[in-house]
Parts: C-alpha cells; structure tokens; sequence
C-alpha cells in the first residue's frame, strides 16, 4: 500500500545533511566522503532498518541507503532524529540511474533486500535482477563484488537464480530458508521480521563476479 503524500518530505529531506539528491556529483568519490575502503549500496531500503543496522554493525565500511519515495524516507531519518551513522549516505532516487552516480568498479558489495516481485509476466522487466539492471550492476561492481539478495516471494527468487545464471557470476552461498538458523553477521529489518513471525521462509543469495580466469 502507498505511502500518504507528505507535502513537507522534501523539506525535511534537504535539511538533513547525509541526504544526497544530486549522487551524480559524488560519482568516484564515495569512498572518500565516507573515508572507507569498502562500500556496501542497498537499493530499495524503505524505512531503512537494514542499512541503519548494518552501518551500525559495521562501522569500517561505508554504507549507501537508495529509496526513491520522498515520503518512506522521512520514516526512515525520523527514527534516527534525523542522524544518520557517519559511515551512512542517504539517496533520494531512482536505481535506474544508478550508473550514473557510481563509477565504474566503485561498489563492493550490492543488496537486494525484499525486492517488488513485479509478478505479472508484462512487467518482467521492472524486476531488479531482470536484464535491464544486472549487466549494469556487473560494471559497477568491483572485481572482488558481491551480489546479496533476499526475499520473501519464492517466484522472484527462483527468477533470479535461473536469470543471473547467465552471467559471469560465481553463487557463493544459496538458501531456501535462510532464517532457520541465526545469522547474528546479517541485520533483520520489520519488515524481514514480520514473515518471520509469520513463519515464512527467507529465501537469499549471495553472488560474486566471475574473473575471467575463473
């Protein structure tokens, strides 16, 4: 269901110094402003539990929230009181455009949390793991990168395994129940903890590129 519109979002969005709405001038420099070695980006963080843990958990490396709805942002920076962890950027944008706000190599590690499934078989190509977005994670990985995904819906997920097969992907790790044992190293967002009350599988897994010697 749709967020209600809040006319003041932008408002209170522009006053909060780690929310970035122009990424694009950031573009290489990331690690940088961070002062890390290794950058985690999380597209589609809704109310930001995840991130928010994780940047906490993990104070060395640097963390990039992407949310394009104004308005679930403003949930997520008011349970912060508008303070986000320093090593935590906050994006109000659009993943489609993500090429253009990192560079080329630039991302270690890249999350898909509870991704929209997009279950109608016309909007296929809405799907973050579908054609339209992979070969653009692929260049803005590093050699070393990583790509994570979790997800409540089945469908999606055994859409993924069969698309991403097709690219030059090593699957590190896979699980069809992945919180049937503790993972203290990975954060549980509300919203990963209500289909987990609802004793609903996780589904996740973990690629990393593939070195052409490989």
């Amino acid at each position: 269901m749709r967020m209600r519109n809040k006319p003041w979002a932008l408002d209170y969005l522009s006053a909060v110094p780690q929310v970035i709405f122009s990424p694009s001038d950031l573009k290489g420099q990331w690690k940088q402003r961070l002062n890390v070695q290794e950058l985690h980006v999380e597209i589609g963080s809704g109310k930001g539990d995840y991130c928010l843990k994780m940047a906490s958990m993990y104070p060395d490396s640097g963390w990039i929230a992407i949310e394009r709805d104004k308005n679930v942002s403003t949930v997520a920076l008011k349970k912060v009181n508008e303070k986000l962890p320093e090593n935590m950027l906050w994006i109000v944008g659009e993943a489609s455009l993500l090429e253009e706000w990192f560079a080329q190599g630039e991302i270690d590690v890249l999350h898909l949390n509870f991704s929209d499934p997009w279950p109608k078989s016309g909007h296929y190509k809405r799907r973050l793991t579908s054609p339209e977005f992979v070969p653009g994670y692929l260049r803005l990985l590093s050699e070393t990168g990583k790509l994570k995904i979790k997800t409540d819906n089945k469908i999606l997920f055994e859409y993924t395994l069969v698309e991403l097969n097709g690219y030059p992907l090593i699957m590190d790790d896979v699980s069809v129940d992945f919180r049937r044992s503790p993972h203290p190293d990975d954060a549980i967002s509300e919203y990963e903890q209500k289909f987990m009350d609802l004793e609903q599988p996780i589904y996740r897994c973990v690629w990393r590129k593939k070195h052409e010697t490989q």
